[in-house]
């Protein structure tokens, strides 16, 4: 029954997309405009409100792992899933949501630290270098570009940074929405 609660409770938690309760707030639907992440908030609507949303979309993912790890141990990436899950694919907005980076950061800060840190110096390489020369030919946004490549690398790390379940699980959930995007912005393309 424990385990149930944590699952089903990670998965809401997720569907917290805090970029669009911001922008409602406000009168506002930024899907309308961007995604609901902190790079779109940051261009809508500046640093701080950027600052806050990715905390807020990071702190969901954590507690959901924190939760899990207190009434349901070994199933910490059964609740990554479920966070991102819930975050790219929520509830209460119409199952259409954000890319799921922030709840999957929070989520391996307790869950798989050594596998964030890896994650994050390899970003700082691979980010300015597909936007310097990649990104006008692939014509994919970096976030989605990172989550192709970050988190692959990542698994294939493992064994010497730990965190496997986790990040498959967090990689999961994150690449069946940059698929998604993916195959959306192909199909926009084909008709124009």
């Amino acid at each position: 029954m424990a385990l149930m609660l944590c699952l089903c409770a990670s998965y809401l938690l997720g569907s917290l997309v805090f970029g669009i309760i911001y922008s409602r707030l406000r009168g506002e639907d930024v899907r309308g405009a961007d995604l609901p992440g902190g790079s779109g908030m940051y261009r809508q609507y500046g640093l701080a409100v950027s600052l806050t949303v990715t905390a807020l979309d990071m702190l969901k993912g954590a507690l959901a792992v924190y939760v899990t790890q207190r009434y349901a141990p070994g199933w910490e990436w059964a609740a990554t899933f479920l966070a991102v899950l819930g975050h790219c694919y929520p509830v209460f907005f119409g199952f259409n949501g954000g890319g799921g980076i922030a709840p999957f950061l929070g989520a391996a800060a307790l869950a798989a630290p050594r596998a964030l840190a890896f994650m994050v110096l390899l970003s700082l390489i691979v980010m300015p270098t597909y936007k310097a020369f990649l990104q006008k030919k692939v014509g994919l946004n970096v976030i989605p570009f990172m989550t192709l490549v970050v988190l692959p690398c990542t698994l294939l790390a493992s064994p010497w940074v730990g965190g496997l379940a986790v990040v498959a699980a967090g990689t999961a959930g994150m690449a069946l929405r940059t698929l998604q995007w993916w195959l959306e912005d192909k199909k926009e393309g084909n008709t124009k």
